[in-house]
């Protein structure tokens, strides 16, 4: 499924049980975390459905699932509930069949739990700019940090002198790192991976892989969304359906 569908907020009914042989995303469109985990489904090939949260008026009883109130979480057939994106995307490399995305070699599954961990502080320098952009402030110390953040990231292709970071191939570290970068264009900064060669050919290539493909959102329909979430409103999560 493609998580197209209204999300639920307060009042809304819980859904039912989770149907044997599936398993149930909770999800919102635009969150590049819960993102993390839909791109993991699809690359997997995991039987599933998606129900949207609409974050902004939860519904009573996601705590209940969830007591961050938080997505992504996912929810199994016998009332299970895993919660938090990593450990998300991991539970469902683990328990699921199909393609695996962490490497079995420890020390290879280990320098990519250090990009990762390394990557934070992208998130981080993208948060600030999601700030300013919500206060209309001048982003131009936000966009220098998120160019140095980036720059060290893309050491690390460099150092491996592999197209993706796990290696020749897409792997859970590539789906835990783009849905940012697909936001980029939200706030001008896309064009700074002109100076961040080796990540404007791995950007261009998960572009075009099938699980980006059929998560991607339109930079107009992300900029709709941003427009009505900068103004606390509650229709901004199901902004253009």
């Amino acid at each position: 499924m493609t998580g197209s569908q209204k999300s639920l907020g307060k009042g809304s009914p819980a859904p039912g049980p989770v149907p044997e042989g599936s398993v149930r995303l909770y999800s919102m469109r635009f969150c590049p975390y819960a993102q993390r985990a839909r791109l993991v489904l699809l690359a997997k090939g995991i039987k599933h459905e998606v129900v949207n949260i609409n974050l902004k008026n939860k519904p009573d009883w996601f705590f209940e699932k969830n007591p961050l109130g938080l997505v992504p979480a996912v929810e199994l057939s016998d009332g299970e509930v895993i919660y938090e994106s990593p450990i998300v995307c991991d539970f469902l490399d683990e328990a699921y069949p199909g393609k695996k995305l962490t490497p079995a070699d420890p020390i290879k599954k280990a320098k990519q739990k250090i990009i990762l961990e390394f990557f934070s502080g992208v998130t981080t320098a993208h948060y600030k700019l999601f700030l300013a952009k919500k206060e209309n402030q001048d982003a131009t110390e936000q966009k220098a940090e998120l160019l140095t953040k980036l720059q060290k990231l893309e050491e690390f292709l460099v150092k491996n002198k592999t197209a993706y970071f796990g290696g020749e191939s897409v792997s859970m570290i590539d789906y835990m790192i783009y849905p940012w970068f697909e936001r980029f264009p939200l706030f001008d900064v896309i064009n700074i991976l002109t100076q961040t060669p080796e990540l404007k050919k791995w950007y261009d290539l998960m572009l075009q892989d099938s699980a980006v493909k059929e998560t991607i959102t339109a930079p107009d329909v992300l900029l709709g969304f941003f427009k009505l979430y900068a103004q606390n409103s509650i229709d901004a999560a199901d902004y253009g359906l």
